[in-house]
C-alpha cells in the first residue's frame, strides 16, 4: 500500500536504519543523505519517510509531504552553502528518466556548473 514501508525497498531500509547512509538532515517526515555516487560536490538525496513509488505518485497522494521534500531540499542547499551560487533539484520519474530506486526522492545537486539542457 502507498505510504507503507516496503521490505524490498533500499530507501525504506535507510529510513528504518537497517542500511547505513550518511544522513545530513532528518525531520519527522523526511531523511536527507549523501548520494553514494555523487555527480557534483553537493549531491544529496531527500526522501519522504513514507514510501511512494515516484514523484508523481507522491505529489498526487500527499501534496504536503511533497512540499516537505522540497523544503528540505532548500535546507540542504543552504547547509551545503550552494543556495547562493545555485543548485538543482531533480526528480527522476520512471526508468526512462534514470530512476533506479522505486521510492520517490529528490536529488539536490550543486557546487559546480550545471549545464542546460541536462544529460
Amino acid at each position: 500500500m502507498a505510504g507503507e514501508p516496503q521490505a524490498d525497498c533500499l530507501f525504506c531500509k535507510i529510513v528504518a536504519g537497517d542500511v547505513p547512509a550518511e544522513v545530513v538532515r532528518e525531520t519527522d517526515t523526511t531523511v536527507a543523505f549523501r548520494d553514494i555516487n555523487p555527480q557534483a560536490p553537493t549531491h544529496v538525496l531527500v526522501i519522504p519517510k513514507a514510501h511512494y513509488r515516484d514523484a508523481a505518485t507522491l505529489a498526487a497522494a500527499d501534496p504536503h509531504l511533497t512540499a516537505d521534500v522540497l523544503r528540505e531540499a532548500a535546507e540542504v542547499a543552504a547547509e551545503d552553502k550552494v543556495d547562493g551560487t545555485g543548485y538543482r533539484v531533480v526528480f527522476n520519474t520512471g526508468s526512462g528518466a534514470g530512476q533506479t530506486v522505486w521510492h520517490a526522492h529528490a536529488h539536490v545537486l550543486g557546487g559546480r556548473g550545471l549545464n542546460w539542457p541536462p544529460g
